[in-house]
């Protein structure tokens, strides 16, 4: 081998050495870059991309519910569970999920809808006259209907007559009653 065809060897031995760093250094970045992007990623956003799925949630003051994500707004879900009921659960209560999407909808790619609050649907209650069992975050619940919404809590009235007033931030899910 002539001392041209060694040095061009050398050289090719080189740049392959140079291009192997290069996509290491490289993978590294992108993982890098990829967990530090995953901070950003919200819970609720994997819930959203999870609507039409079957889910379990760990949900503080009630237990394991499981059913579909019918919806999921800001701060709050729809489960149609399944056992038939209706349940609208607070972000804040859910202690763990199993079965979501591993994709994630960032909040700036959510319909208008998706961010009321949850006032929004316990209002929708209200107006309907529906029964409903409120489930608080210290295992407490409350058996009636619900009569107005204000801005940060919720009236019951009760079998017996009786108003109470439930803060939302006790609140850990309502679910729907059959009479």
């Amino acid at each position: 081998m002539s001392w041209e065809e060694e040095l061009f060897a050398l050289f090719d031995d080189l740049e392959s050495q140079a291009s192997a760093a290069y996509a290491a250094d490289r993978e590294a970045e992108i993982a890098d870059r990829s967990r530090a992007e995953y901070q950003q990623v919200a819970l609720a956003g994997r819930l959203m991309a999870s609507v039409g799925r079957a889910v379990a949630l760990d949900v503080r003051g009630v237990g394991l519910l499981q059913g579909s994500i019918e919806r999921v707004a800001s701060g709050w879900l729809l489960l149609a569970s399944t056992g038939g009921q209706d349940w609208i659960v607070r972000e804040a209560a859910i202690a763990s999920v199993a079965g979501a999407s591993e994709r994630a909808v960032p909040a700036v790619a959510w319909e208008a809808v998706a961010r009321l609050g949850i006032g929004s649907a316990l209002r929708r209650l209200a107006e309907s006259g529906e029964r409903c069992l409120l489930h608080l975050l210290d295992r407490s619940r409350y058996d009636g209907v619900l009569r107005r919404v204000g801005a940060d809590f919720v009236e019951v009235v009760d079998d017996a007559g009786r108003l109470w007033l439930v803060a939302f931030s006790a609140l850990a899910a309502v679910q729907s009653r059959e009479d």
